[in-house]
């Protein structure tokens, strides 16, 4: 049993010292509820690094992220997909896709969110009366006051 000291899982490359737990949370999609899940459902040890992992616990880990199944409904960040209708849970490179597609498609509809978006207003009701200005800067200049 050789250690790692980065472990890919998910398209993300991990840093060996992390516990499992931990380690799951930095992989897009994975939060910590998630990482408990997964670490229960599959048996693995909490308290063991992700460096330790044998090749075969890491496939084992990575194809059950792939197609994650035996874990609740409310678990999951894909719910009623718009396209499919089922729900599903989604990580790294799918999940940023599928964000992507659903802003192009609220764009592309022009519903009052995809005109915010295609601004780069705030689209949640937040305030920009004095927050979130960036950009050139609108103000006074003394040099055309003086004139």
């Amino acid at each position: 049993m050789e250690f790692r000291h980065i472990v890919r899982v998910a398209t993300t490359e991990l840093k060996g010292k992390m516990p499992v737990k931990l380690a799951l949370t930095k992989i897009k999609g994975v939060g910590p509820m998630m990482a408990s899940a997964t670490i229960e459902i599959l048996n693995l040890d909490a308290n063991k690094k992700i460096g330790e992992f044998e090749d075969a616990e890491i496939n084992k880990l990575e194809t059950f992220l792939e197609n994650i199944k035996d874990i609740p409904e409310w678990l999951m960040n894909r719910k009623k997909d718009p396209v499919t209708g089922k729900t599903h849970h989604l990580i790294s490179t799918d999940l940023k896709l599928s964000l992507k597609h659903d802003t192009d498609f609220i764009k592309k509809i022009k519903c009052y969110r995809g005109m915010r978006h295609a601004f780069g207003l705030k689209v949640r009701g937040q305030r920009t009366k004095s927050t979130g200005r960036r950009g050139k800067t609108v103000g006074v200049h003394r040099k055309k006051l003086k004139k």
